[in-house]
Parts: C-alpha cells; sequence; structure tokens
C-alpha cells in the first residue's frame, strides 16, 4: 500500500520505517506512535529524497528535539566552517539542523548536507530567494518565491519555515499596535516589505494550495513561521504576535486536511511570567499541534549569555508543551556563531530540553539522573565524567585540579560531605 507523506500513512495503518525509528528511540506504543501522526500531534519531518535520514518525532508524548542553526552570511562565508559545524552538531546529539545560508551557492551546501546527514533538515526558502535572484526584494515574482521551495523540497529538505499567517489582516495588527522593536523575523521581514511594495497579499497565504502541493508531494512538514514573533519583553503576548497565531491554526487545519504535516514557530523574547501562557495559546489556537520555540529569551539584557536567558525560557516552555526547542548561542544579537559558541549553545539547550523531559515524567528520562547520583554516592569519578552532558568539559575540569584524596574533589577535600557520611551510614 503506497502512501503520501507520514501523516497520510498513518491515517491508513501503515508503520512506515521512519515510525520504526522514533519507535524504536521513544517509549510509546506503535498504536499511540500512529494514532498521533494521524491526529496531528506527532510529526516526523523526512522528505522521500533525503536517504540518510534516522526518524526522528517531534511531538506530545516524545521526548524534547532540539534543533541547531548554521550557514553562511555575506560577512562569514566560509563554506568548510559549516560542515564542520554540521558533523560537530550531529557528535553533540543535536536532533535537527536548520541551514539558515543566505549568500553563495545555497544549493550545493544544501545538497551535500543532506546528503551525508543522519538528522533532519530544515530551510527558510525565503532567505534563499533573495540569495539567489539578487533582486531587489519588490522585483521578486510569486513564482521565484514557489520556485525556490521547490527545489528545496527535491533537494530532500524535511521541514520547511513559511511565514504564511503574515498576511494582511496581521499586517494591520502591526500598524495599529505600534510595536519597540517592529519584525524581527528575517523572512518575516522579508515578506511584510514585499506586500508592503507591492500592495499584494503574502503569496504564501494567498497561494497556500500551492504550497501544500509541494509540500504533500515530497512529505515536507510545513514549519509555520512565526513572523510576528517579540523581538523584545516589551512586545511580548501583543495583538500582532496573536493575530498571527490565529491564522496559524487555521493554516494547520487546512494542511492537515491534504494530510501535510505541520508544526508551529513560536516567540521569541517572552518574560517569564507569560511563557507557560504562550505554551497554553500555542496549543489551543493551533489545534495541539508540535510547537517549535526559539528559546523564548526571559530577558533582553545579556548579549554574550543568550544561551542562558534562553535555556531557563526553554525549560520552562517545555515542561509545559513546547516540543522543539531551538538552540540559541553566546552571539545572539551579536554575530555568526562559531564552533565554540554553536557547542555551549547545543549543550545548554540539551539541558533544557533534558530537563523538561523529567518534569514532563516522559519514561526513563530521569534514570540518567539517578545513574549518575549513584555514581556520586559511590564517588565513581570516571562514571561521574563518563555520563556527564559534556564528558570532555567535566575531564577537563576534573584534570586541571587534583586533589590529595582522589576519592574526593577540590572544593571540599577532606571535608567531603558524601565521604563522610556515606562512612557513617553505611557502617
Amino acid at each position: 500500500m503506497s502512501y503520501t507523506t507520514q501523516k497520510n500513512a498513518a491515517k491508513k495503518g501503515i508503520f512506515t520505517k521512519e515510525m520504526e525509528d522514533v519507535y524504536k528511540e521513544e517509549t510509546i506504543t506503535k498504536p499511540d506512535l500512529m494514532g498521533k501522526i494521524r491526529d496531528g500531534r506527532i510529526v516526523i519531518p523526512a522528505n522521500k529524497n533525503h536517504k540518510s535520514l534516522i526518524g526522528k518525532g517531534v511531538g506530545e508524548g516524545l521526548s524534547t528535539k532540539i534543533n541547531v542553526n548554521l550557514g553562511v552570511s555575506e560577512d562569514s562565508f566560509d563554506i568548510e566552517k559549516e560542515y564542520i559545524k554540521v558533523d560537530t552538531a550531529v557528535k553533540l546529539k543535536a536532533d535537527a539542523i536548520m541551514d539558515l545560508s543566505t549568500f553563495g551557492n545555497t544549493g550545493g551546501f544544501r545538497q551535500k548536507i543532506v546528503e551525508n546527514c543522519p538528522v533532519m533538515i530544515g530551510t527558510v526558502p525565503v532567505y534563499d530567494a533573495v540569495a539567489r535572484y539578487g533582486k531587489k526584494v519588490k522585483e521578486i515574482t510569486v513564482d521565484d518565491f514557489f520556485s525556490v521551495v521547490l527545489d528545496h523540497a527535491k533537494d530532500g529538505i524535511d521541514f520547511i519555515t513559511i511565514h504564511a499567517g503574515l498576511n494582511q489582516v496581521a499586517v494591520e495588527r502591526i500598524e495599529k499596535n505600534p510595536r519597540l522593536t517592529h519584525v524581527v523575523s528575517r523572512g518575516g521581514s522579508v515578506l511584510l516589505e514585499w506586500m508592503k511594495e507591492n500592495n499584494r497579499e503574502n503569496p504564501f497565504y494567498e497561494y497556500f494550495d500551492r504550497l501544500l502541493e509541494i509540500c504533500k508531494k515530497f512529505d515536507v512538514t510545513l514549519s509555520l513561521g512565526d513572523g510576528l514573533r517579540p523581538g523584545s519583553l516589551k512586545d511580548s503576548t501583543d495583538a500582532p504576535q496573536i493575530q498571527e497565531l490565529i491564522f496559524l491554526g487555521e493554516l494547520t487545519k487546512a494542511a492537515w486536511s491534504e494530510d501535510v504535516q505541520v508544526m508551529i514557530e513560536g516567540p521569541g523574547h517572552v518574560p517569564l511570567n507569560e511563557v507557560v501562557s504562550n505554551m497554553q495559546l500555542e496549543k489551543k489556537l493551533c489545534h495541539g499541534a508540535p510547537f517549535y520555540v526559539l528559546g523564548p529569551v526571559v530577558t533582553d539584557i545579556a548579549p554574550g549569555y543568550d544561551h542562558i536567558t534562553s535555556a531557563i525560557g526553554g525549560a520552562l516552555a517545555a515542561s509545559n508543551g513546547a516540543d522543539f526547542l531551538c538552540y540559541v548561542t553566546p552571539a545572539e544579537h551579536l554575530r555568526l556563531p562559531d564552533l565554540d559558541d554553536m557547542k555551549e549553545g547545543i549543550i545548554a539547550t540539551r539541558i533544557a530540553a533534558h530537563a523538561a523531559d523529567i518534569a514532563k515524567k516522559i519514561p526513563k528520562a530521569i534514570d540518567w539522573d539517578n545513574e549518575m547520583s549513584e555514581a556520586r554516592k559511590n564517588l565513581d569519578w570516571e562514571k561521574m565524567l563518563n555520563l556527564a552532558i559534556d564528558p570532555e568539559k567535566a575531564k577537563k575540569y576534573r584534570d586541571s585540579s587534583k586533589p590529595i584524596d582522589q576519592d574526593v574533589c577540590t572544593m571540599c577535600g577532606d571535608l567531603c560531605a558524601v565521604k563522610r557520611s556515606r562512612t557513617v551510614l553505611e557502617k
């Protein structure tokens, strides 16, 4: 029996190879997995042309996934460094990679990643439209936009960010509700400029059925982008953001009617006290579709440390419904991240995701922590270091300050509480 998309396969009762990948990794029954894919609560981004892919599930009841952004720009163009980043991201257990390249031979870079990378890959085709045609934004045609989307689908991209909810009504909300930081989404700002300069509707909203045809043919998961995400705490949870989210919910149902898989992208800069309500709004307005969040960044004052502000928000978001965290690096708001920035961002986001999985009571999530605690109780340093989320860094710290007594560390030395209490209580 044939199928068009993972969602269509689930409706037909077909358990695909990618579903089998997810089943082996997660603690979910096959009927539950298929049922949630059928209902749109789980997606498996898996383009039919991505032959090296190992399927990953994103959504309700599954472990929280993390994404790594990379790619070149005109100001920082070194393709070889980006290939190294791809390999490093996979080694550091990222679940997805988004190529956000905005300059040069984007197609060649994208195709090479797809050929060799086992994790799901995403792009923002609007970036590539600007880079490829070299036109003023106003002069890009509707066919230009869709030609790029089609090429990304043919190349094997598993999910694409499309800001289809940024329509004329949503733009009116911006004009009637002025913002401090206006539109901070790159893709959203391009489409806003195109719409205003041409006095036309967003082509991805107006011709949404054309977009669905491409996604359905190649089983590209549609990541409905938040073009009006807040770029500052002052703009959080405002009328433009919520207006766009309402449209994203409507577009989700339209995509589901064609068996196209959908996830929703979310904010952005959000104060800590609004994070939970943002998760609830998305799940309600978008009918339980998986939620993919950038951060959220919970304070605006920490350039150089935004991997921390993001991890704080990400942990709270994921423990209250977010399914997929986009990493943020220390270089956020400052420059293109280098390899060290990328590693810091990945580890911080993985910590946030794991902490959320414990809070969500994802089966077996806490087993890792219990194993670490057992090793600490036994003062088994080798095991502790091997269990660390970043063994390399943990070993570096341990080796940099050797204690007299190898059972303890130089923080407490002879006053090690673990050693003393174990001696007393385990006689």
